[in-house]
This record gives structure tokens, C-alpha cells and sequence, in this order.
């Protein structure tokens, strides 16, 4: 009886001992998971950080551009509404030095005086505040500055060459305010060449 109760004892204590093992190793592999999981958690943390930290960095440049721009450039659009009155200026000066029964009066000399004083004034505010005429005469046609609006015969000039400003263009630092509108030359067309369209296109109409 003491044998079987000695086997007895001895296996339970091997039951008790695996059991513990066991108990040991679930607790190693949870220990584990544990620890994987924390290290995952830590380095989800510090993307989400890195994120942020980069998000508030580009919201940081972006405020100091548009500060910036809005320093250089805040007065862009009240800029560009001030040029209707240089225009307006310009065709009422044109206006009353051709207006034939004001011509060669003395009141209409001082009136048109005073006007080309205020549009230099004009003029040179304008340029005190970084907004420069955009120079056209002569220039070949720059479509960055200039809008064609008409073209001009004239062989003794490069076709696209400006001859004439029909509205002045301004810039204001590195920025276009508005283009100047112009008239650029043309080669003239031969007559021969024109009588040939001239056929060709009454042949046409003919077979219509």
C-alpha cells in the first residue's frame, strides 16, 4: 500500500509539476504578447506624433507664405481698381484736346495742364509703391504682358513688333496687375497674293 501511495504521490507531483509548467509558458507567451503589444502601441504613438509634428510644420510655413504674400501683395486688388482712374484720366484729357470747339483756349490748356500734373502724381505713387507701367513701344509681344488686340501692315518692322498701346499695362513687383493691350505689325500682304485669295475664294462660292 505504501508503494502504490508513494507511486501515487510521485505522479501527482509530476501532474502538479507539468501543470506548473504550463502555467509558467502560457504566462511567458502572454508576457510576450504583452510586450509586443506595448512596443507596438509605443511605435504607433510616435507616428501619430511625427505626423503631427510634420502637419503643424506645413501649417506653419503655409501661415508664414500667406503672411508674407499678404504683406508684399495685400493691396493688389485695390491696386488694380486704381488704374480705371488713370485710365479715365487719359481718355479725358484725349477727349478735350479733341474736342474741336475747345481747341486753342486758354482755360482748356490749363485744365489739360492740371490733368497731366495729377496722372504724373499718379504715376509716381504707383511706382513708390512697387507698381511699374509695362514698357510696349517698340517691344516684340510678350504674351506674359501683352494682349494682341490688333495687327498692323508695316514691313519696315519684325512681324509682332508693338506700335501701338491701346490700354497701358502694369505690374506690381514680380506679379502681373493687368496686360497691356496692343496692336503688333504685320508684313503687308502682296497684291498678287491677295487677287489669288480673292479668286480662290470666289471659286469657292461659285462651286457652293
Amino acid at each position: 500500500m505504501e508503494k502504490e501511495e508513494n507511486i501515487k504521490s510521485k505522479q501527482d507531483d509530476k501532474h502538479q509539476q507539468n501543470d506548473s509548467d504550463e502555467v509558467l509558458k502560457e504566462k511567458e507567451v502572454e508576457n510576450k504578447e504583452a510586450e509586443i503589444s506595448t512596443e507596438d502601441k509605443i511605435k504607433n504613438l510616435e507616428d501619430k506624433l511625427a505626423r503631427t509634428f510634420a502637419e503643424m510644420e506645413n501649417q506653419r510655413r503655409r501661415f508664414e507664405k500667406e503672411k508674407s504674400e499678404a504683406f508684399e501683395y495685400g493691396g493688389f486688388a485695390f491696386a488694380r481698381e486704381a488704374l480705371n482712374l488713370i485710365d479715365n484720366l487719359e481718355r479725358s484729357k484725349i477727349s478735350l484736346e479733341n474736342d474741336e470747339s475747345l481747341k486753342d483756349n486758354d482755360a482748356l490748356k490749363k485744365i489739360t495742364e492740371h490733368l497731366e500734373i495729377i496722372y504724373k502724381d499718379m504715376i509716381s505713387i504707383l511706382k513708390k509703391n512697387n507698381i511699374e507701367e509695362i514698357k510696349s513701344i517698340n517691344q516684340k509681344l510678350d504674351p506674359n504682358l501683352h494682349q494682341a488686340m490688333i495687327e498692323i501692315e508695316d514691313d519696315s518692322k519684325e512681324a509682332g513688333t508693338i506700335l501701338q498701346v491701346i490700354q497701358k499695362g502694369f505690374t506690381m513687383k514680380d506679379r502681373l496687375l493687368r496686360p497691356s493691350l496692343v496692336g503688333v505689325s504685320k508684313k503687308k500682304v502682296k497684291e498678287d497674293t491677295k487677287d489669288k485669295k480673292n479668286q480662290e475664294n470666289q471659286e469657292k462660292t461659285k462651286e457652293k
